[in-house]
C-alpha cells in the first residue's frame, strides 16, 4: 500500500513550495497569487530507507524498489469554501481521497509574497481551515442522513455519522469518535474532521532551528507531537544540490532531517504503518502495511494470490538478517522463523512467503 497525504491551508502559505520540494519536481506553478493552483498536483515519492540498501548489497539484489508517498498539492482554501467560496467545493472533494492531511501554516512575515489575511496568524488561519472542514462534513452527513439516502448507509456508518454531526454541532471533539468505532468504518465514512492531521510551521531561514513567535504560539495551542518546523524555500534550495552540497548546507544552518524525512517519519507515526521487506537475487523491495497486519494480509500487498493460497512466511528480523550475511545463515544459525497466518508482521521483518495459487 501507498499512503497519500494532501498539503491544504490558505492561499501563498507556502503548499505549492513545499510539494516541488517534496518531489522534487517543479509540476506545482508557485506564483505569488491566490488559486495559481486549481488541479490538485499529484508526485508519487520513494521512501528513504537506508535499511533497503544493506539487505540489498548482501542478496546482490539487481535493483531496489522502495515503497512510495504521495503527496496531493490542493489549491488554496478561503472562508466560504464549504459554500463554494474560491472554487471551494472542488478543493473540499479532493481532500476527501487522501489518507492525512498537511495543514501548511504560515509562520513568517513577508512583504513580498501576498497574504490573504492582514496579519500573519497561524492559530486564526488553521481555524478557518479547520471550520471549512467542519462545515463541509455537516453538510455531507445532513445529505447522507436524509430519509431517502439513509437506507443506502448500513448501521455503523449510521452511527458513525450520527455521533459526528452531535460532536460538530455541540463542540466536542470529533476526534473522540476513532476510538469509539473500528478504524476502517471510521476511515470508510470520508469525514475531513476525522483525517488524520500533520500540521506545518512555514518559516523563514531564520527560524528554522528555534522557531519564532508564531510557531510557539501555534505549539502552544496544538501542541508539539503532530507539529513540525520546516522551512517550505530552504527545502527548495536544497533540492537543487547534490548530496554533498547538501549535506555541508543543512549542517551549515543546523538542520539534521529534511522536510521529507520528518513528514514521513510523521505520516508513519499517525496513519500506525510499518514496513516489511524482501530480499533476493532479482530484488530488495520495501512494502508499507497496516500496524498489526497478520502475514497473510502482508503477502497480499504483493498479490492477491499470496494472500489466497498462503501457507506460511519464512521469517528473519533486520538485525538478523543483517547479522547473519542473509537468507541461507539465518536460517543456519536458527534465525529463520517458519510463521502461520495468525503471526503479526514486525517492522523490519524480511519475509519470503510460500503459497498455493
Amino acid at each position: 500500500m501507498s499512503f497519500k497525504c494532501g498539503i491544504v491551508g490558505l492561499p501563498n502559505v507556502g503548499k505549492s513550495t513545499l510539494f516541488n520540494a517534496l518531489t522534487n519536481s517543479s509540476k506545482a506553478q508557485a506564483a505569488n497569487f491566490p488559486f495559481c493552483t486549481i488541479d490538485p498536483n499529484i508526485g508519487i515519492v520513494p521512501v528513504p530507507d537506508s535499511r533497503l540498501e544493506n539487505l540489498a548489497n548482501i542478496s546482490k539484489s539487481k535493483k531496489i524498489i522502495n515503497t512510495t508517498i504521495s503527496f496531493v498539492d490542493i489549491a488554496g482554501l478561503v472562508k466560504g469554501a464549504s459554500k463554494g467560496e474560491g472554487l471551494g467545493n472542488k478543493f473540499l472533494s479532493h481532500i476527501r481521497e487522501v489518507d492525512a492531511i498537511i495543514h501548511m501554516i504560515r509562520c513568517f512575515d513577508s512583504d513580498d509574497i501576498q497574504n490573504v489575511n492582514p496579519t500573519v496568524d497561524p492559530i486564526r488561519d488553521l481555524e478557518i481551515i479547520e471550520t471549512e472542514m467542519m462545515l463541509a462534513d455537516i453538510e455531507s452527513i445532513q445529505k447522507r442522513l436524509e430519509k431517502n439516502n439513509k437506507k443506502n448507509v448500513d448501521e455503523e456508518q449510521l452511527k458513525i455519522l450520527e455521533s459526528a454531526l452531535d460532536c460538530i454541532n455541540n463542540d466536542k471533539d470529533v476526534s473522540i469518535l476513532k476510538t469509539q468505532f473500528d478504524k476502517k468504518h471510521v476511515n470508510q465514512s470520508g469525514l475531513l474532521s476525522l483525517k488524520s492531521k500533520i500540521f506545518v510551521c512555514n518559516v523563514d531561514e531564520q527560524s528554522i532551528q528555534g522557531g519564532n513567535e508564531y510557531t510557539k504560539k501555534f505549539i502552544s495551542k496544538f501542541g508539539q507531537e503532530n507539529s513540525l518546523i520546516i522551512s517550505a524555500d530552504i527545502e527548495n534550495q536544497i533540492n537543487g544540490l547534490d548530496t554533498k552540497e547538501k549535506n555541508k548546507y543543512m549542517e551549515m544552518i543546523g538542520l539534521k532531517n529534511t522536510g521529507l524525512d520528518m513528514l514521513i517519519k510523521k505520516g508513519y507515526e499517525i496513519l500506525e504503518l510499518d514496513t516489511y521487506f524482501t530480499s533476493g537475487p532479482e530484488e530488495t523491495r520495501a512494502w508499507t502495511i497496516p500496524k498489526n497486519c497478520t502475514a497473510p494480509k502482508a503477502a497480499g500487498e504483493i498479490h492477491t494470490d499470496f494472500e489466497k493460497g498462503f501457507i506460511r512466511a519464512e521469517t528473519v528480523s533486520y538485525d538478523d538478517f543483517i547479522n547473519n550475511d542473509g537468507w541461507v545463515n539465518s536460517k543456519a544459525n536458527g534465525k529463520m522463523r517458519l510463521e502461520g497466518k495468525d503471526y503479526i508482521v514486525k517492522d523490519g521483518d524480511v519475509l519470503n512467503f510460500r503459497f498455493n495459487t
